[in-house]
């Protein structure tokens, strides 16, 4: 176990637990209107961030000031701490926060604004609060590269405002991957300059599915139009906030299924002419064509969106694509012929290796869902393990990297209790503590193989999400949860971790997250008449 301080942890629980927490000796260190702050150069975003932050929230103008400073930041490649680590001391003279990294700065003066009162997440002043920050010694590091939520934009679109604020609550978290996706049969949700027709016509539907109806009944449907979408300003914006707070942006554009809104914009991707975008829920048989000229236009789709997105990987999705167009279409079945496959789920394969491909030669690294792996894998990729673990298993013994995000722990839009006040129940039970006790790196892996498990992420679907108030019932505090199974190695005990989260919850309040109270929805929280499925 890490040597951590109970009694210190109870009074000021960190969420995240770090690695080590040592109390020093009585006193500690109080902000006032003197305290000054300073940082090295590499350091220097870290210390930007907390005079806005914690200047807001405190009224203190933590002004700069020189090497004597009460709060000192800098970054110590060489102090041993190990990538994204920090120490965190704080005495009666000060506070030192030393990272491996900018990174790891970053993550230090997170805990540092944790163990002061829970007021510190506001984002103006109540009145006479007593900023003290405890005498601690903290060492701490991540267990995972990859920690990361995936939010589903095309079913319901998110806003940029609500983005952003989610990327500040990911930070809070430690988490440092942020996955969008952009575009599936319901929407399409990023600005293309060359195919303005996406967000033209493809970013917009007629109506929207309402629940899931019962066995031999329709569906019900919302008559308004719903849509949006993120200008490339917006994309640039969204990715340099993030990156300020050290969290990389994932974007995924998924093909060869769940493309009927692109389709729709442009109906000779297609295998079957014009086609509305999606209103329905679900999978579907419109599939992308296997023409030279649809490879060549998602080739352009990816050039844009490698401009906005400078990080390493870049997500293709692959999932749940039906191949009865396919077995139908002449296209198809001389794609088949004309490069020796076997069948359509090898067809599906030589598909996403096109897009590898030229992945590969601009230096990025193609993610998709485990669906990736039928008929063969493209070498280089990174499979996103959501069907269980089986796909994760299968990739980390063919020497391929894995994120693991099995659906069962991983879906953040699962029911949070079998109570018929939860809103819109899909899915199977997925509870805070089931987030949590759950195990990213399957048990069947060697050592070797598991070190392809670069982490783990949640997953959020947004059907049944249609308002930011629902996005937070549904996120927290299930991703408080997760956050701490992906940064932290210490063995996990509920009843533990169960104290230290309903703390946590008052720094939610002070942020203004509606996340889903322990006891259960309050009154505006249900949907009354709207149906489920699971």
């Amino acid at each position: 176990m890490p040597d951590i301080s109970p009694s210190l942890l109870a009074s000021r629980p960190v969420v995240p637990r770090p690695a080590q927490v040592v109390p020093g000796e009585e006193g500690g260190l109080t902000l006032t209107a003197a305290t000054r702050v300073s940082a090295d150069p590499e350091a220097r975003g870290t210390l930007v961030w907390l005079q806005r932050e914690l200047g807001a929230a405190t009224g203190l103008p933590l002004a700069t000031g020189a090497e004597d400073s009460e709060i000192r930041l800098s970054v110590d490649p060489g102090a041993g701490l190990g990538r994204e680590g920090y120490r965190l001391i704080v005495d009666d003279e000060g506070a030192i926060i030393i990272g491996n990294d900018p990174a790891g700065v970053f993550y230090g003066a997170q805990t540092l604004r944790q163990l002061l009162p829970a007021a510190a997440h506001r984002d103006a002043p109540l009145g006479d609060t007593a900023w003290t920050l405890p005498a601690v010694r903290v060492t701490d590091a991540p267990r995972f590269a990859w920690r990361g939520l995936m939010l589903d934009t095309a079913r319901h679109f998110i806003p940029k405002r609500e983005v952003l604020r989610y990327i500040d609550l990911l930070a809070l978290h430690k988490m440092n991957v942020l996955h969008l996706h952009l575009s599936d049969d319901q929407g399409w949700r990023v600005e293309i300059r060359r195919y303005p027709e996406l967000t033209r016509k493809g970013s917009w539907r007629t109506r929207s599915q309402v629940g899931v109806p019962r066995p031999g009944e329709e569906p019900e449907f919302e008559e308004r139009p719903h849509g949006g979408f993120y200008t490339q300003d917006d994309i640039r914006e969204i990715v340099a906030y993030a990156s300020a707070r050290h969290i990389g942006v994932v974007p995924e554009i998924d093909v060869p299924g769940h493309s009927q809104a692109a389709i729709h914009a442009y109906p000779e991707l297609g295998e079957a002419g014009e086609i509305p975008v999606g209103q329905r829920w679900g999978i579907f048989e419109e599939v992308l064509a296997v023409t030279d000229g649809v490879v060549e236009f998602y080739k352009n789709v990816i050039d844009e969106l490698l401009e906005l997105f400078p990080g390493t990987y870049f997500h293709v999705g692959g999932d749940e694509c039906p191949k009865t167009q396919w077995k139908g279409s002449e296209t198809a079945r001389e794609r088949i012929r004309a490069e020796g496959l076997a069948d359509e789920d090898e067809l599906q394969s030589w598909f996403i290796r096109q897009l590898d491909d030229h992945l590969t030669a601009r230096g990025r690294r193609l993610v998709g869902w485990d669906e990736i792996l039928e008929g063969g894998l493209a070498p280089g990729a990174t499979v996103v393990s959501w069907r269980g673990e089986e796909g994760g298993i299968a990739a980390a013994r063919a020497g391929h990297d894995v994120v693991m995000s099995p659906t069962a722990t991983s879906y953040l839009d699962y029911k949070q209790s079998e109570s018929e006040d939860e809103p819109v129940r899909v899915g199977t039970l997925l509870r805070t503590e089931d987030v949590y006790l759950a195990e990213p790196v399957p048990a069947e892996l060697t050592a070797e193989e598991a070190r392809h498990v670069l982490g783990a992420q949640v997953n959020v679907w947004t059907e049944h999400i249609d308002t930011p108030r629902r996005l937070d019932y549904m996120v927290f505090p299930r991703l408080s949860a997760f956050a701490e199974k992906v940064w932290s190695a210490h063995e996990r005990d509920y009843a533990e971790f169960e104290p230290r989260l309903l703390h946590h919850l008052t720094r939610l309040d002070a942020a203004g997250v509606e996340y889903r109270p322990v006891d259960g929805p309050r009154p505006w929280h249900t949907r009354p008449g709207v149906h489920g499925w699971g």
